[in-house]
């Protein structure tokens, strides 16, 4: 019986922050997927190895995370005054689909990073030594993100001594600007789609709880973690293996999408798992993170745990990192209050593997609040680059 041959692809795969992914120029995809479709859906999920009932991704790229399930296109911008357009792709892990929803903000630092790697930025921006300010559009929710790359005789300078708690090794630091990052629902609603800082968000199976949903960055609705039973120390382990505590997150979730307005069925959270997150927040506490450091209370202003693709997070998701710190920004929302309250433009979070510091620039305009910029230092490094193989009859 006759087989057809594998394809391949060029692809690079690079580490961003605290997630990885392939990455591709637009140009260099088959014909049938350089279009948004069905044949795009099936290359990205061959890619990964997805739909794996094993949850292994044994056969693909992927690592069997939501943090390691990403596909990214970037090629040269379509949009006035930015250098390259960049679109996103999460895949799920053990369904058939890849959701589009909403952005990575790990992965803005490698599209920053491939941007220039790829030749799609003009060379004439691009500095001998120095850095270079390249401009992204996010086109999964048409936003700007400016990165300031380093460069180093020509080339993207990789290694340094920035660390990043969730990073095992210490690399280059890569600034990341997300200008306006409110109203990325994807009706361009409000940054507070219900009009509240707090509602009392009704919750099947489990009660009432208040919750703050807000869009910046990413749509996520935060809840406390002593209303749900928790201290806010959570590592993934704790969270992760015990399937009760995932389906009460995912009946969360669900019952603040639909209050967010981002679906109009129960039923359709299945097919967008990637928007809106779920977080939980509390006080400072002292706790041991992942890598068995001790996080002093006094280290951080608050805690913050995160869900994605339905597990806990094993860091903190960079989109999310801009709605910590644009809610911590503004007074009244939980995240406020359990970062101590009052008016800030900075805030320095605990998640599972450590720390991180996330500044936002809030403003209430005619009643309404609208955050200006948030900012986040991350880094990224090229893990491997040449082609990827796909079966030829995958799309």
């Amino acid at each position: 019986m006759s087989h057809p041959a594998q394809i391949r692809i060029p692809a690079t795969y690079i580490r961003g922050g605290t997630s990885k992914g392939v990455f591709f120029r637009l140009q260099d995809l088959p014909a049938a997927c350089q279009q948004p479709g069905a044949a795009r859906d099936a290359l990205f999920m061959r890619v990964i190895g997805s739909p794996d009932p094993y949850s292994a991704h044994i056969d693909g790229m992927g690592g069997a995370t939501s943090s390691t399930s990403k596909c990214v296109i970037l090629s040269k911008s379509s949009v006035p005054g930015h250098d390259v357009d960049y679109l996103y792709g999460q895949v799920s892990i053990d369904k058939p689909f890849v959701d589009w929803s909403g952005n990575c903000g790990n992965l803005s630092t490698a599209a920053g990073a491939f941007a220039i790697h790829a030749g799609l930025v003009a060379p004439e921006r691009v500095p001998q030594d120095g850095m270079c300010t390249v401009r992204i559009w996010q086109a999964n929710i048409r936003k700007t993100i400016i990165a300031h790359v380093p460069v180093s005789h020509g080339q993207v300078q990789e290694t340094g001594d920035f660390e990043l708690d969730g990073v095992t090794f210490p690399a280059a630091e890569i600034v990341l600007e997300f200008l306006e990052p409110s109203d990325d629902g994807d009706d361009g609603g409000a940054m507070f789609p219900t009009g509240n800082l707090i509602d009392q968000l009704d919750v099947p199976g489990i009660g009432t709880l208040p919750a703050t949903m807000i869009s910046a960055g990413i749509p996520t609705v935060f809840v406390n973690a002593a209303d749900i039973g928790y201290s806010g120390t959570e590592l993934r382990e704790h969270i992760n293996s015990d399937a009760a505590a995932l389906q009460r997150f995912e009946a969360i979730r669900v019952a603040g999408a639909l209050r967010m307005g981002l679906i109009k069925t129960p039923e359709e959270a299945a097919t967008r798992q990637h928007t809106p997150k779920i977080a939980f927040v509390a006080p400072p506490r002292d706790y041991t993170a992942s890598s068995g450091k001790t996080i002093a209370a006094g280290d951080v202003d608050l805690l913050v745990r995160a869900l994605s693709m339905g597990k806990l997070h094993h860091a903190m998701m960079g989109t999310c990192a801009v709605a910590i710190g644009t809610a911590a920004a503004i007074p009244g929302t939980l995240v406020n209050q359990a970062a101590g309250g009052g008016a800030r433009e900075a805030v320095r979070f605990g998640h599972p593997s450590g720390t991180l510091r996330v500044g936002a620039e809030a403003v209430q305009e005619n009643g309404q609040w609208k955050v200006t910029k948030a900012i986040m230092s991350r880094s990224a490094r090229i893990l491997m680059e040449g082609w990827v193989r796909v079966p030829g009859d995958t799309f």
